[in-house]
């Protein structure tokens, strides 16, 4: 029998719910009339989580609710508005930096902050997914949550460029993608036919970080500074990520046989590795819109106290798609939702350039908002789907470490061909087709689970 992490104990108890509601009929009865010490029981319990066959493709029934269940994912929305929601806030110190701290700094080599962090939310993924497979949780959790609270307090401090990439972008960007990496495996463990509603309720948290964010950093520099401001953020920091502590959890053992740390035999699969192949194109240019959405408005000579409140519309409107998409796809499958959603997005992607006044800049935000949540809330769904749940962590942790390769890429490249034409039409013509790009991608990966582009997929 092979060692468990001393922290899997909690997680192997209530995994053990799960086992004993796949038991047979008649084996729950045999043990109705019998009466335990609650030692007796602990050692049953444990008994019985010792002996779950790691290739049962699903460990049991998936509970599909449930207070345990929904807190769990409420924690985990928590931990994404901590971190997803912070990251998708970049677009405001983009245009602060622009103006205030960083002044002569070119707006691409800004952007390498933002760019590395967004990199950075995924890129451990490959890491500390086989960890969450192992059955570790709580340990990446505190610890991650600790980095998170402490770089952000000294972010105030910083007033060079260095600084701020290396406390907001690196440090930042890994313990965010620590986090990430553990709450994108999560719901999976206790949701199967409504893991959509599940990953769109996740989703919210960083649609609710990316709209409050943006506003409180807004309005705390101009009334108590920068440094107070993230002083402040730090706190708010505390008390999200300790609620994620505190709820999120494992359902299921950690498989018994790992299997190398690092495991690339997920790429043998046609449709995995088309999907990977589309979401590395999306996060070229998906995430354009948002980074320059304020700061082009303004270059346009629109109020920049009206341009600021681009993205936070636009990260409110997300919340919608992120919850109606997660609904849908439990009736007609993710990438049946995804695929027209990411149309949708390249097109606006292509008008957002040519919006110069208030109303087409609002409109551009809202349609371009709901478009960009759908897919960004079910990025993970096909993958869960893709194979089983025991090695759900080390699944998702490899697709979005594809994705960090686009993430850390395209905002730079869009600022870059911005000095180049100095204006945003020619970045939106790139970041636009990137995403179309990614759309047919969409459509060869349903195309090879399914062999046709129409049903339930």
């Amino acid at each position: 029998m092979s060692a468990v992490p001393p922290e899997t104990v909690d997680v192997q108890r209530s995994a053990s719910s799960s086992t004993l509601n796949a038991a047979e009929p008649t084996e729950r009865s045999a043990h109705v009339g019998e009466k335990k010490t609650p030692d007796q029981e602990k050692q049953a319990v444990r008994s019985e989580v010792d002996d779950v066959d790691p290739t049962d493709p699903q460990y049991g029934d998936h509970p599909d609710g449930g207070l345990r269940a929904w807190l769990a994912v409420i924690g985990c929305a928590a931990g994404a508005c901590a971190t997803f929601g912070f990251v998708n806030a970049w677009g405001v110190f983009q245009a602060y930096y622009e103006e205030e701290i960083l002044v002569g700094t070119s707006p691409s080599t800004i952007a390498w902050i933002g760019s590395i962090q967004y990199a950075l939310i995924f890129l451990p993924g490959l890491v500390v997914g086989r960890i969450f497979d192992m059955g570790w949780t709580k340990t990446p959790l505190g610890v991650a949550g600790a980095v998170i609270v402490a770089v952000t307090f000294l972010t105030a401090e910083c007033t060079e460029y260095w600084q701020f990439l290396l406390c907001q972008g690196i440090a930042l960007g890994l313990a965010c993608g620590v986090i990430f990496g553990v709450i994108m495996g999560c719901p999976a463990h206790w949701f199967k036919h409504r893991l959509g509603l599940a990953l769109g309720i996740m989703a919210l948290g960083s649609s609710l970080g990316g709209t409050c964010f943006p506003i409180a950093v807004r309005n705390l520099v101009q009334r108590v500074g920068f440094k107070w401001a993230m002083r402040i953020l730090g706190f708010i920091e505390i008390a999200l990520l300790t609620f994620q502590f505190v709820t999120v959890e494992r359902r299921l053992p950690p498989k018994k046989r790992t299997g190398p740390f690092i495991d690339f035999s997920a790429f043998k699969s046609v449709p995995f590795t088309l999907y990977c192949c589309s979401s590395f194109l999306a996060f070229l240019g998906i995430y354009t819109v948002l980074t320059y959405i304020d700061v082009s408005a303004a270059s346009e000579g629109l109020d920049p106290n009206f341009s600021f409140y681009l993205l936070a519309i636009a990260n409110a409107c997300s919340a919608i798609g992120r919850l109606a998409g997660g609904l849908l796809s439990d009736r007609v499958g993710p990438l049946t939702v995804m695929t027209p959603a990411t149309f949708a997005a390249g097109i606006l992607t292509y008008a957002w350039p040519f919006a110069t006044s208030v109303g087409g800049n609002i409109a551009i935000a809202i349609v371009y908002g709901c478009a960009s949540g759908v897919y960004v809330s079910l990025l993970a769904a096909p993958v869960v789907r893709m194979g089983n749940t025991h090695d759900v962590g080390v699944r998702v942790g490899m697709s979005m470490t594809v994705v960090a390769l686009g993430a850390v890429a395209g905002p730079p490249i869009s600022g870059a061909i911005n000095a180049a034409t100095g204006g945003y039409k020619f970045t939106g013509v790139y970041a636009g087709t990137t995403v179309m790009v990614a759309c047919c991608f969409l459509l060869a990966t349903r195309y090879a689970i399914m062999g046709s582009l129409w049903g339930k997929c």
